[in-house]
């Protein structure tokens, strides 16, 4: 083996990620995390990706940096060179601008290569061959890109060539079954990590079309409008405006929360019940009795002839509204 090198590792949280680090750690490879942060993960607050790639990187003592992507990620969801996958997901357009910036980052702390937890086959749409090819050609990182679990399958890298890792170290591991990668934690002694049960957003059908038709109405939504996605049951009122309404304590929480100022928040007086949200550029007096009804016929009062329900804005101006509940959207 040569002097140490330095390597950026992809760090998801995820256990395929964590396997890739702590297999070039142990050839004394010093790492330096990237964990990419999109609004489309699909994992709870309490085991998000970033906070699993923090464990990971206190783990393992390397230093981890978070990338936030939003803009330069909303511009490969809208207009993906290679496509959409099952629902709004560009796998390779995401796969290849996390690797320019990881290249970007490589060059600017010196290090040598890139490491990540990516399993031939275990994708259908960014771990093809043909797929993978495409990525490192347009992310300009040919020929430096290790792939731990899967380098035999691969010709080498120059990593590998070089002798700055040893490549009879990696293995062959090919496929989406995850019982090869659960020996190895287990041979690591890598114990607690997180089950494969997370994902992508785009991928799901049901948020794919939500999306679509929040784009339809904003061509550059922010960050906020598509967290905001991701909460409760969505309508349409009719003016086209957005009713959101909560599912659970959780929801309601979340959706206070994510309430903009032109916003208005909607809960029954008397009755428990969700809390709903109605955003859009013209909120009409139909769309809060709409949603008002709405608000009531989800909450406990939903058999009662007539439920008070508050409708506020932050600026603090309100309308308190006796309804009957229903679980329709009301159209003039």
């Amino acid at each position: 083996m040569s002097e140490k090198r330095k390597a950026i590792g992809l760090l998801s949280g995820g256990l395929d990620s964590r396997l890739a680090v702590k297999m070039l750690q142990e050839q004394g490879i010093e790492i330096i995390a990237l964990n990419f942060v999109t609004p489309f993960c699909n994992c709870t607050a309490k085991n998000s990706c970033q906070t699993e790639a923090h464990k990971a990187s206190e783990e393992f003592g390397i230093e981890l940096k978070v990338v936030p992507m939003f803009e330069e990620f909303m511009e490969a969801v809208k207009y993906p060179k290679y496509g959409h996958g099952s629902g709004m997901n560009p796998c390779l357009d995401c796969r290849i601008l996390m690797f320019k910036m990881a290249k970007e980052y490589m060059e600017k702390v010196g290090a040598s290569f890139v490491v990540t937890g990516e399993v031939l086959g275990e994708r259908p749409m960014s771990q093809r061959l043909d797929a993978i090819r495409i990525i490192e050609r347009d992310s300009g990182l040919e020929d430096l890109i290790v792939r731990p679990l899967s380098a035999q399958l691969f010709e080498p890298s120059k990593p590998e060539r070089e002798g700055w890792i040893d490549r009879e170290k990696l293995l062959a591991i090919s496929g989406r079954s995850r019982k090869p990668q659960m020996a190895l934690a287990e041979e690591l002694d890598m114990r607690d990590y997180p089950c494969p049960a997370g994902g992508c957003l785009l991928t799901d059908k049901h948020f794919a079309d939500k999306l679509r038709r929040c784009l339809a109405k904003q061509e550059n939504p922010d960050r906020n409008d598509i967290l905001v996605l991701k909460v409760g049951r969505h309508f349409e009122a009719p003016s086209g405006a957005q009713i959101i309404i909560g599912r659970n304590e959780a929801e309601n929480e979340r959706l206070e929360q994510l309430r903009k100022d032109t916003d208005w928040i909607i809960a029954a007086v008397d009755w428990q019940g969700p809390t709903t949200l109605v955003r859009g550029p013209r909120v009409t007096s139909d769309d809060l009795e709409s949603a008002a009804r709405m608000t009531a016929g989800y909450g406990k009062g939903r058999e009662a002839a007539d439920v008070a329900v508050s409708c506020g804005k932050r600026d603090g101006e309100e309308v308190l509204l006796t309804v009957l509940p229903t679980r329709e959207v009301q159209h003039a």
